[in-house]
């Protein structure tokens, strides 16, 4: 997706990089343990940054209207969230805790693990992270309202600059009722933080 302005490099060409970065961290790319090294990096690359090859927002569009009434809160905890920092490229690792106030239309629950996957699987910063995956609920499912919730440990912290391991950073998106209702915003917290 990007910003499409530049042409994606080459696979030799992302191989001569890797190859780049292990002479310059200090050791010989030719070295026995480091020959496939750069094949494996960009493959699990490939698998890393997946997000980049879809619109996320697509696994949104199949609903079912048959909802019988169903009015309440619709919510998918402890959604695994491996992603990306933008500014280091070290990973981030947590959970994210999604739901929405239907109106009229529900999607099937993995949807929802999709999403956060489809948006998570790019460079990222957490805040952007879980503004877009509310945006993209709230823009095609049009529910009530929405909640995100990520909690994540992050590398570049925990690894390396303040090494503050065992910190997490926890960022919200509510939009709609579950932002403007206070009944509906305390429902969904309580929910998030249940064991139930």
């Amino acid at each position: 997706m990007g910003d499409g302005t530049r042409a994606k490099p080459t696979e030799e060409e992302a191989l001569a990089a890797v190859r780049t970065l292990i002479q310059w961290a200090g050791d010989d790319p030719d070295r026995e343990g480091l020959l496939d090294t750069p094949r494996r990096v960009i493959k699990s690359y490939r698998e890393l940054f997946a997000g980049y090859e879809a619109d996320p927002r697509d696994y949104l569009e199949r609903t079912f209207e048959e909802v019988a009434g169903y009015d309440e809160l619709v919510i998918l905890k402890d959604i695994r969230v491996v992603s990306f920092c933008e500014h280091h490229m070290l990973p981030f690792l947590g959970k994210a805790h999604v739901g929405y106030l239907p109106s009229d239309r529900v999607v099937g629950i993995s949807k929802l693990a999709r999403v956060v996957h489809g948006f998570a699987r790019r460079l990222q910063i957490q805040e952007k992270l879980t503004a877009e995956i509310a945006e993209a609920i709230q823009d095609i499912l049009k529910p009530k309202g929405v909640g995100v919730v990520i909690v994540s440990e992050h590398s570049c912290m925990t690894m390396r600059g303040v090494n503050t391991p065992g910190s997490r950073l926890t960022t919200s998106s509510l939009l709609g009722e579950v932002r403007d209702d206070p009944r509906t915003r305390q429902e969904f917290f309580d929910l998030v933080r249940s064991d139930a």
